[in-house]
């Protein structure tokens, strides 16, 4: 907890830090999406290995969530965020070291494990350092720095990937400097959390979910699902759907669709703080089924201004969804049950994220990049749609 001899920066000015890190963890997870295309025209590589590139980040976090996602519940937030900062820092040099596939590909392993370990633990501090009258503030700001940051990440590197010959190590420079200094803030942040037995322990994969709120969680599943494959479609697939099927090369389209997917979310996200976190959910899930059915339609027609109308469904329904998620699972539990709660739910959702993109990636040797956008919109609305379902009918069982 604080101490007098360490010169700790104030809890409201710790809370406006550690969010401004967690959205920056995530504007670099968002970097890469239109980098993409250039380094596989640069060095050479098949389009498949594009999602292996994304998949294999959304993999490697969720092998962190799993095993060091409680940590902080036992030796403290502050240790975590330091650790967690300071090696994303490392993962920033990588990429700017990196001159083949095999380089980006390990530079994105170190990332996904940097923001693994991030998540749940600067989700928890958030929450934390919040002021005791603005909590649900803390779990709206833990909802929203996801979407805000992916987005501003890929509309990011997509207007320097425009604008400048040499882009990938400018980018990557800026954000060794925003790494280097989020990492000398955390230093400098409060702890917010007591330390308990049991650390050895936690690192153990294992998923962990507090009883009172496992019936709600499971409600939610399907739109998290839902919801994290709309970010695989946008961050991972469409920049090669936009090459292959619209013959769009350009980086900045991609990185724009991301970015008014991810910003319609934010914005929706941060309209919707009255609203209650059954109707987002519900609500999000129906603007996620309208976002797969114009998805499908702009891929049967050949008609990239449908991919932009899907990008604000999508985005609509992604961010009411995951916003009433954490919104409803948050004030459920404990404080020192936050961190594994944040852990199982980045758990779901970085699964469905990485694997979905993976798989995608690997059909589209066999059966076309075509046909494997159709079958990926078609179970993402499938997914939005038992969302739907679900939510009411954990709503009626709970009136009952």
């Amino acid at each position: 907890m604080r101490t007098s001899r360490w010169p700790f920066v104030p809890r409201m000015v710790g809370f406006v830090g550690i969010s401004t890190a967690m959205i920056m963890i995530l504007v670099a997870a968002g970097s890469p999406t239109p980098l993409l295309p250039i380094y596989e025209h640069e060095w050479g590589f098949p389009s498949w290995m594009l999602t292996l590139a994304f998949g294999v980040y959304a993999i490697a976090l969720l092998v962190a969530i799993l095993v060091i996602g409680s940590l902080s519940d036992h030796v403290g937030r502050r240790p975590l965020m330091i650790g967690a900062l300071a090696l994303e820092l490392i993962a920033m040099g990588m990429f700017v070291e990196a001159h083949s596939i095999g380089g980006l590909i390990a530079a994105r392993i170190v990332q996904g494990i940097a923001t693994g370990a991030a998540s749940s633990t600067l989700s928890a501090s958030v929450v934390e350092l919040a002021p005791e009258r603005h909590k649900k503030t803390g779990a709206l700001m833990a909802g929203l720095a996801p979407l805000a940051g992916l987005g501003i990440g890929s509309l990011f590197a997509g207007i320097i990937a425009q604008t400048v010959a040499n882009a990938a190590p400018v980018i990557w420079t800026v954000l060794i400097v925003v790494m280097a200094l989020a990492t000398v803030f955390a230093i400098f942040t409060p702890e917010t959390s007591t330390r308990k037995k049991g650390a050895l322990r936690s690192l153990i994969p294992s998923v962990s979910l507090p009883k009172q709120v496992r019936r709600l969680f499971f409600s939610t599943l399907p739109g998290t699902i839902g919801a994290f494959m709309t970010m695989a479609l946008f961050l991972g697939l469409l920049p090669a759907l936009l090459a292959g099927l619209f013959a769009v090369t350009s980086p900045i389209v991609g990185a724009l669709a991301a970015f008014v997917m991810f910003g319609v979310g934010t914005l929706v996200s941060a309209a919707t703080l009255g609203a209650k976190p059954h109707r987002l959910r519900i609500l999000g899930a129906a603007s996620m089924t309208v976002g797969a059915i114009l998805f499908i339609a702009a891929i049967g027609a050949h008609a990239l201004p449908l991919v932009w109308t899907a990008a604000v469904f999508g985005g609509a329904g992604l961010g009411a969804n995951f916003s009433g998620t954490t919104r409803g699972l948050v004030p459920e539990v404990k404080p020192h049950e936050r961190a594994a709660l944040f852990s199982t739910i980045y758990l779901v959702a970085y699964l469905s994220m990485g694997v979905s993109a993976i798989i995608a990636g690997a059909f589209v040797a066999a059966i076309g990049a075509t046909t494997m956008a159709l079958l990926f919109g078609a179970v993402l609305g499938i997914f939005a749609l038992i969302g739907i379902i679900t939510t009411a009918g954990h709503l009626r069982a709970s009136r009952a």
